[in-house]
């Protein structure tokens, strides 16, 4: 499993916009081959900062399979007015502690 996890600066005043689009942006991303799960949290000290964390099957269910759709057109459309600025969306695979 993938994670992607990636802090967006929303516009101030803006957030409850933002959440609604989110909730209807939801449902596009949940129903994405290879989606495992998906949370958003919004900042407590900086309020218009989200985090907002996707686990994927692979790297590939999301660079190929959803950045390649048409849904992804339409999560642009609903979310992105929103960023003040898009940032890097990295991946990261967990580490395995148990071993030596």
């Amino acid at each position: 499993m993938i994670r992607e996890s990636v802090v967006l600066h929303v516009h101030p005043g803006r957030e409850a916009e933002y959440e609604a689009a989110f909730r209807v942006a939801s449902a596009i991303i949940a129903r994405q081959p290879g989606h495992v799960a998906h949370t958003l949290h919004r900042g407590v000290e900086e309020t218009s900062a989200y985090l907002l964390t996707v686990e994927w099957e692979s790297v590939e269910a999301h660079e190929a399979g959803f950045r390649g759709s048409a849904d992804y057109q339409e999560w642009r459309r609903l979310l992105h007015p929103f960023y003040v600025e898009l940032p890097p969306v990295p991946h990261y695979r967990e580490v395995d502690l148990t071993r030596g």
